[in-house]
């Protein structure tokens, strides 16, 4: 079985039923941020951030680091969203974030440790892998989708990313589920 999920959505739905059950009176805003309408004790903040854990999210701290998940969100949306194709990745991000792009850039850089537009190709191949274990596009399709301006430049930075080819890629998503498919039928049989 494959699934599809959409982690901002994932993710509020978790934050609003563990903001609930704490009974904390609070308001969700864009990407990840929440405001709470009261201030919580020590041990409501302890609290919170081990429920939280659980599902792997974790309260930020820092300003910056808050930013650059904001980023992180901003890039994830835009590269699943329609606009990536007319639209240059820095514009979108700052026009989203309303900052200049080298403003962003640097933040993004002195905390997460790699520039944006490294991080935009890891996303971009994640997506693709996506894309083709959905079976519902071809590599052309593929690259046209996530603003490649071709099939080889699309397998070239999978591949770079991967260490194999989307073609190759395809042919071992293929052969799991021909594999898949043979032990269902035969795991009856003895």
């Amino acid at each position: 079985m494959y699934v599809k999920f959409d982690f901002n959505t994932l993710c509020m739905k978790v934050l609003e039923d563990k903001l609930k059950d704490q009974g904390l009176k609070y308001r969700l805003l864009n990407f990840g941020e929440v405001e709470l309408y009261e201030s919580l004790t020590q041990e409501q903040c302890k609290i919170f951030r081990k429920n939280l854990e659980d599902y792997g999210i974790e309260v930020i701290e820092s300003q910056k680091t808050a930013l650059v998940q904001k980023i992180k969100d901003v890039i994830t949306e835009f590269i699943g969203s329609d606009e990536a194709a007319p639209v240059k990745a820095s514009i979108y991000i700052a026009g989203k974030l309303n900052h200049s792009y080298g403003y962003l850039s640097n933040v993004f850089s002195d905390v997460a440790n790699t520039s944006i537009e490294n991080y935009i190709m890891i996303q971009k191949i994640e997506y693709a892998k996506e894309l083709i274990v959905s079976k519902k596009h071809n590599l052309t399709e593929i690259a046209q989708i996530l603003n490649y301006s071709s099939v080889a430049h699309l397998s070239t930075q999978f591949k770079n990313m991967t260490g194999i080819t989307p073609s190759y890629f395809q042919k071992i998503i293929g052969m799991r589920r021909e594999v898949s498919r043979y032990d269902k039928q035969y795991s009856g049989a003895v």
